[in-house]
């Protein structure tokens, strides 16, 4: 039985722009108006689901899907630094970013650790099962960990990942051995996916 697996991330929204750590902003016009082309591109799943930010929620519904909210894809929990700017946070407690980034077990914001991180996205991830096509509209930092966790990769392989708004990630197997097919963006349409595919 196979599993495919497909997180869509979100629209851009102004906290995105500015380089801001995990808060729960909305999407702006822009955002909105993004998802909206997208949506005719948008596959077919069994299973829709969405992180709980105000962010996900919108961008599931600019893209017209009718999906539920989904607790375990939310957003990394950065503590005291949810919501600031990085330069800011570097800014003002140097140290203790440096060892954020260097330490995948550290959580010097006071929220969850990389490691923490992981481990979430990976036990929703492995909770899959049977043969079903799941689609999830999720936060970056959800999808680079569950990629990060589907591949078996070390922590540190979260931060050379890059995960840009409205694409889409597919994960398909099983708990244990996952296959990725990563950052397709969402404006390809059908005649493009059948050359990806290797189509005649």
């Amino acid at each position: 039985m196979t599993v495919r697996v497909m997180l869509i991330s979100p629209a851009m929204n102004a906290a995105l722009r500015e380089a801001r750590f995990a808060g729960d902003a909305a999407l702006d016009a822009s955002g909105v108006h993004a998802a909206r082309l997208a949506a005719p591109h948008v596959p077919d799943a069994d299973r829709l689901v969405h992180g709980p930010s105000e962010r996900c929620a919108r961008t599931a519904e600019a893209l017209g899907l009718r999906s539920t909210g989904e607790a375990a894809l939310r957003d990394w929990e950065l503590g005291r630094w949810s919501g600031a700017r990085l330069d800011e946070v570097s800014a003002r407690e140097p140290e203790e970013v440096a060892a954020w980034l260097r330490d995948p077990s550290a959580a010097p914001h006071g929220g969850e650790s990389l490691l923490g991180l992981c481990a979430r996205a990976g036990a929703w991830l492995d909770s899959l099962t049977g043969d079903v096509r799941v689609l999830a509209v999720a936060e970056p930092s959800l999808v680079r960990a569950a990629v990060v966790h589907a591949l078996a990769l070390p922590p540190q392989a979260f931060w050379r990942l890059d995960v840009a708004p409205l694409t889409l990630t597919e994960l398909t197997g099983r708990s244990g051995r996952w296959n990725l097919r990563a950052g397709r963006p969402l404006t390809t349409g059908p005649c493009d996916q059948e050359a990806e595919r290797g189509a005649p």
